[in-house]
């Protein structure tokens, strides 16, 4: 099977972004009835899971900075460096597979009876992400604290993608981001298999690069916030879209994502006018450069 490349080729011939080309829908087969209800019992237990983690933040208590002060004067400088140190470790080993960390798993895992002095701790963690790894340990959701781990050094997308190997999942992502930011930010699941089709990739069948292509892209990609997976209200059959996820739109440039679709239909980022304005709007005209 021909490995998934970014080329002039597939992007001229796939993502006819101005002709706003539609895909006729068809009914689910039992086989993608199946896959539906697969989908449907991981997400119950991820349910459960969440629901635990929403219970055990909710037990989490913000103390004011004058007592987690004080209560750090109760700790000798080594506990301090080593609970820091058990929570740099935590927080990369869960960002090995690019899942957002949560505050409540950092506390009931790490923190236990350090949590009093969680913030203090926390800075010190960011700091050192800084410091010594060139990371930078972003909150993408305030509500329900949320982080996740971004390279300061080289964002991710922030040139021409490789195609090297074990990299050709993060030009699956590419492509899928893609197809949404120059869609208008939300597109048809439909579309989206469609496209993979003609770059073979089939969403039903096992590839050699990609595993269980379905699963990566609605679940792990998912997980990961890389993209958001919404079902379509008053839809029967029932239908999904796609929009960028958190992690995204933290992580990836739009404006060179922008520019280098440009240069593959040999036209300036200015013509696509929304898409443009879009990307200059958060990341500044400066970007460009």
């Amino acid at each position: 099977m021909q490995l998934l490349r970014i080329s002039d080729a597939v992007f001229r011939g796939l993502l006819n972004f101005r002709n706003g080309e539609r895909t006729p829908n068809v009914a689910m087969s039992q086989k993608r009835r199946k896959s539906g209800m697969q989908i449907s019992q991981g997400r119950n237990s991820r349910i459960s899971q969440d629901q635990d983690d929403e219970s055990e933040d909710r037990s989490f208590t913000q103390t004011s900075s004058s007592q987690v002060q004080r209560r750090m004067e109760r700790l000798t400088v080594a506990q301090v460096d080593r609970k820091m140190a058990e929570v740099v470790q935590f927080i990369l080993i869960k960002d090995q597979k690019k899942v957002p960390i949560k505050r409540a798993e950092i506390v009931k895992h790490v923190m236990k009876e350090y949590r009093d002095v969680y913030p203090e701790i926390m800075k010190r963690v960011t700091r050192t992400f800084e410091q010594v790894f060139g990371l930078k340990l972003v909150e993408i959701d305030t509500k329900n604290h949320v982080y996740i781990l971004i390279n300061k050094l080289e964002p991710i997308f922030g040139d021409q993608v490789g195609m090297g190997p074990g990299n050709h999942r993060t030009g699956l992502l590419f492509v899928i981001l893609s197809i949404i930011f120059m869609k208008g930010g939300v597109v048809k699941e439909s579309v989206v298999w469609n496209t993979l089709k003609k770059l073979r990739v089939e969403p039903g069948e096992k590839h050699e690069d990609f595993g269980d292509v379905k699963k990566l892209v609605t679940e792990e990609f998912v997980r990961q916030k890389n993209l958001e997976y919404v079902r379509i209200p008053h839809t029967d059959p029932v239908e999904y879209e796609f929009r960028w996820g958190q992690r995204a739109e933290t992580e990836v440039s739009k404006i060179r994502m922008l520019q280098f679709v440009s240069e593959l239909h040999d036209q300036e980022p200015q013509s696509w006018t929304q898409q443009y304005k879009e990307a200059t709007t958060v990341e500044g005209p400066s970007s460009q450069r």
